[in-house]
């Protein structure tokens, strides 16, 4: 049975569309769907279902939540395979702590055109750095991520996609819960 990550994308956010973590577990689990976990208030969900098609599931939980919810959320769905990958094919290795360089990750929903990509990385700078990679757009933070040029609505806007940022310790966090919960 699949292994989900839904990543839901602007929840609990300066007093909007708040979810409380018991009923987005409520939630899923009324969609039969199994071994289900949350982990912090941003909206990330573990949980195990027997559809192998991520896009019909990512399309299942967000139609359920803007019938139980009545407003949209938009959900990325990666399975942990997934997010191993995203981990191993960083360009970050490693950072300097000392300089309080901090990584994230936006993931997409889809991917995005190489002309969106191109403009993209045309607008490189010297303070914070990124690289694409396939759905997964990886960031390096040399200040901090609240000031970075490279927001998430920043990037959906240049790529023309839906996506969500993760710090890397939930990323990391998701996972090690993802294998853990079974």
């Amino acid at each position: 049975m699949p292994r989900y990550i839904a990543l839901l994308r602007g929840i609990n956010v300066s007093g909007q569309k708040i979810i409380k973590m018991e009923k987005l577990r409520s939630i899923f689990e009324s969609m039969d769907y199994k071994n289900v976990i949350t982990y912090i208030q941003s909206g990330n969900v573990i949980f195990d279902c027997e559809e192998d098609d991520p896009a019909f599931v990512r399309d299942r939980i967000v139609s359920e939540l803007k019938v139980q919810l009545t407003f949209d959320i938009p959900v990325v769905i990666r399975t942990l395979e997934e997010l191993h990958e995203v981990v191993k094919n960083t360009p970050y290795q490693i950072v300097n702590a000392e300089a309080n360089e901090q990584r994230y990750v936006t993931l997409l929903s889809h991917s995005a055109t190489d002309a969106a990509i191109a403009k993209l990385e045309a607008l490189q700078n010297e303070v914070d750095e990124f690289r694409v990679k396939g759905l997964t757009v990886y960031l390096l933070i040399r200040k901090n991520y609240g000031e970075s040029k490279f927001s998430n609505n920043f990037i959906e806007k240049k790529l023309g996609v839906s996506a969500t940022t993760r710090n890397w310790e939930t990323v990391n966090k998701l996972i090690q819960l993802a294998e853990g919960g079974r």
